[in-house]
């Protein structure tokens, strides 16, 4: 029996026109034309569709399908295989993009509210980094200091944190004064801005013993996202991050020897504010 190209179309589920491009490919040619010219495919044709279909919908290429259709030798299923393992590849990608799509969600939710107008107000050049700041709280969901921070952060008013951005600007004047000068970053000025900086974690966030702080101090060395934070870009200098991170640590270890390298994984807390809305 022969169908006609629009028949074959509602059979299918596909456009005339995607039939027409596999017929001029090659792909997939009608048996016969009417005498008035037009295609026309018999069951064998629609066996073959079937098979296109049914690579396309694994995600194989056209060139692809007909190289595998092309040769009644080749072995499909090593194609099938190789595809198999790509698609299982692709939905754990997809399955942890989508838990990174929620957490940012939970970050937004658990935002500051403020206008951007009292948001620029607030917070001046210190900007909050949604791909940092999802995958912080994906690491440390589970921890109690990272939970407080969020709750107490969230818990904020415009007025606290104008304080608390006053504070720390305070804080980086004379970090970068330091720095400047060329005080030594394990000497006693900047051990106390270490210091001071702990206790700003402290006041307003959540309690930052030394051997937390270091692993904020890690983050800071490690992660240009986190560091900017603390220090907007535009303050920046080479090696700055490094310096803090130096102070950081030289200051626990005048408050205890050994804590930052003795801290378990889990009592770390990252440097992460939320998201103002």
């Amino acid at each position: 029996m022969a169908y006609s190209v629009g028949q074959v179309s509602g059979f299918a589920g596909i456009t005339v026109r995607t039939l027409h491009h596999y017929d001029t490919t090659g792909l997939l040619s009608p048996s016969a034309r009417s005498p008035a010219g037009y295609r026309c495919y018999d069951d064998a044709d629609l066996a073959r569709l079937q098979q296109i279909l049914f690579y396309r919908q694994l995600g194989f290429g056209l060139d692809e399908i007909a190289a595998i259709l092309r040769d009644p030798q080749a072995d499909a299923l090593d194609h099938l295989r190789a595809r198999h393992r790509l698609l299982n590849e692709q939905i754990t990608e997809l399955r942890r993009l989508v838990e990174v799509a929620e957490r940012a969600m939970e970050v937004q939710r658990t935002g500051v509210e403020l206008t951007p107008e009292e948001r620029f107000e607030v917070f001046g050049e210190v900007t909050f980094d949604l791909s940092y700041a999802t995958e912080a709280h994906l690491k440390w969901q589970h921890s109690e200091g990272h939970q407080q921070s969020m709750a107490r952060a969230a818990a904020h008013t415009k007025e606290d944190w104008a304080r608390i951005m006053a504070e720390a600007g305070a804080w980086r004047h004379r970090l970068l004064g330091a720095f400047d000068a060329g005080e030594a970053a394990d000497g006693d000025l900047a051990a106390a801005l270490a210091e001071e900086h702990r206790a700003h974690i402290s006041r307003w966030f959540t309690p930052c013993p030394t051997d937390m702080h270091c692993r904020i101090a890690d983050d800071f060395a490690a992660d240009p996202r986190a560091f900017a934070l603390v220090v907007p870009p535009s303050e920046q200098r080479p090696g700055l991050a490094a310096y803090l991170h130096t102070a950081v640590l030289a200051n626990a270890v005048r408050r205890g020897p050994g804590v930052c390298e003795a801290a378990p994984p889990s009592a770390a807390l990252p440097p992460v504010l939320p998201e103002p809305s």
